[in-house]
């Protein structure tokens, strides 16, 4: 049986800032989604120099000229709006259904695409192991049987429905009632993979949000995880998190500026 301890998280896309062909304006810094940030943020004021063509007399928002002052103003006034204009898309594997169940309560801003149960065999899954359970401890074992056990039931109940609808004209359709019915016995610590895009304010939701000490250990992890990623992508929007260890040696992400 594969255990799983740790997620993976990939970056699978970005955008990419265009610029206006009519607005001579640029931007100090060459990350896309803080150069859109700051765009958007401009436009409402028209801020954008006298130099611009637009707005031409208007300064910029109390005189910040660098990418990295507007946008540390934009999260200090908690114009959080201007932040729902760049995305980041995800791949997440090596989670639990468990997460998975927590994660997709995030709605707005946010769009999934989950591996599914129904379509895919899972004979050969693999189990995430929740990190408040340690190897060689009782309650280890207690996990790995009932993880075992359930694969075991999966895999008889499988064989066993796949008899019972062999009369199913479609190959499609027989694995699909198959697999359907077999996946009722598997547990949350089943692994799974999702593909999540969502705009940065609600990533930034998503990590206050999951980050805290509060927050469930597994998706404490993932959430951590993922702001390190969107912390190199784009610092001037993310960079206002720590990261900070507990004294049971996990982590936890602290936010200078919340909800924005």
């Amino acid at each position: 049986m594969q255990i799983i301890r740790d997620p993976k998280v990939t970056l699978l896309a970005r955008q990419q800032y265009l610029g206006h062909p009519d607005i001579d304006w640029q931007s100090d810094t060459e990350v896309d989604a803080q150069q859109l940030v700051e765009f958007a943020g401009r436009l409402c004021y028209l801020s954008f120099g006298k130099e611009s063509g637009v707005g031409g007399g208007h300064k910029t928002i109390e005189g910040r000229t660098t990418n990295k002052e507007y946008i540390a103003n934009l999260l200090a006034v908690k114009h959080g709006s201007v932040l729902e204009h760049a995305v980041f898309t995800f791949l997440f594997e090596g989670i639990s259904r468990a997460l998975t169940h927590e994660l997709v309560r995030h709605r707005a801003g946010f769009a999934y695409s989950q591996l599914s149960q129904r379509f895919v065999d899972e004979s050969e899954i693999a189990f995430v192991l929740p990190p408040e359970i340690d190897e060689g401890t009782p309650a280890f074992d207690i996990w790995q049987r009932a993880c075992e056990t359930s694969l075991e039931h999966y895999r008889k109940l499988l064989a066993q429905v796949t008899e019972q609808v062999a009369d199913e004209p479609k190959a499609t359709m027989r694995r699909k009632r198959a697999r359907q019915a077999a996946r009722a016995v598997l547990p949350n610590s089943a692994e799974t993979k999702i593909v999540v895009t969502a705009n940065a304010r609600a990533w930034r939701h998503f990590i206050e949000l999951r980050g805290s000490p509060a927050a469930d250990a597994e998706i404490r992890k993932l959430a951590i995880a993922t702001l390190l990623v969107l912390q190199n992508e784009a610092p001037e929007i993310f960079g206002d998190f720590a990261i900070r260890p507990l004294d049971d040696g996990t982590q936890t992400a602290e936010v200078t500026h919340s909800k924005v």
